[in-house]
């Protein structure tokens, strides 16, 4: 009893301190991206660096659905010794696109269950959800493409990218980009793929940034890679 307690002191603790370091200006570009918090992420990391990993207090953090506490969580919590179950809860209730991006490059993709998730998500038919599953085999095309269906991959991407909603395209386009980098002798129609679809064709980038096109994106970076 007394060790709950303790925790949910430190909830509050936590909870105020966070809320010391809201900051008008922040909110206001993090609200752009549809993050609605407003805590500057290095201070953030740098409450995370103090607070060292926490797994219980990260449980009840993410609890309270608060968008900031819920990135301090992910920053301070065991990766790997979420269930399946839970992370897929989590994944479904992380809506932010902040929260959603750092709990399956932090969490997931750390944990055990990885590959199922990959497989089950992939599938979803929320396109958030389904958006992790491509995040995931994003990162499977570049690390561990070994028994990956990389032309059944583009095929879906050929045939869907182009209509899917706003989260789940970037994942896929990303993914198009991986596969056109990585494996040359997909790289044709990658290409091919992405100069076709249009997709993120015009999507602003600032100086000295790379496009998210997949064409410009892919040529960039193998013009990077040979020159290494």
């Amino acid at each position: 009893m007394a060790e709950t307690t303790l925790t949910e002191t430190t909830v509050a603790e936590v909870m105020a301190e966070l809320a010391e370091l809201e900051d008008p200006r922040a909110r206001e570009v993090n609200e752009k991206h549809g993050d609605d918090h407003g805590v500057n992420l290095g201070k953030l990391r740098a409450l995370a660096k103090r607070l060292k990993t926490q797994q219980e207090l990260a449980c009840r953090l993410w609890e309270t659905g608060d968008t900031a506490a819920r990135l301090l969580a992910i920053l301070i919590c065991r990766p790997r010794v979420f269930e399946r179950d839970e992370l897929d809860v989590m994944v479904r209730e992380a809506r932010a696109p902040k929260v959603h991006d750092w709990l399956v490059n932090y969490v997931v993709k750390k944990n055990p269950h990885s590959e199922e998730l990959r497989l089950a998500w992939s599938a979803d038919l929320d396109p958030v959800v389904a958006s992790a599953g491509w995040a995931l085999t994003t990162e499977r095309v570049a690390k561990k493409p070994e028994d990956l269906d990389l032309a059944g991959l583009l095929d879906v991407i050929e045939a869907e990218m182009k209509d899917a909603p706003d989260r789940l395209q970037w994942a896929m386009n990303h993914c198009l980009a991986q596969i056109g980098i990585e494996h040359a002798e997909r790289r044709a129609r990658a290409l091919d793929i992405g100069e076709r679809l249009e997709v993120l064709k015009d999507y602003p980038t600032s100086p000295g940034c790379t496009s998210p096109y997949a064409p410009v994106w892919i040529t960039e970076m193998v013009r990077r890679q040979g020159d290494e």
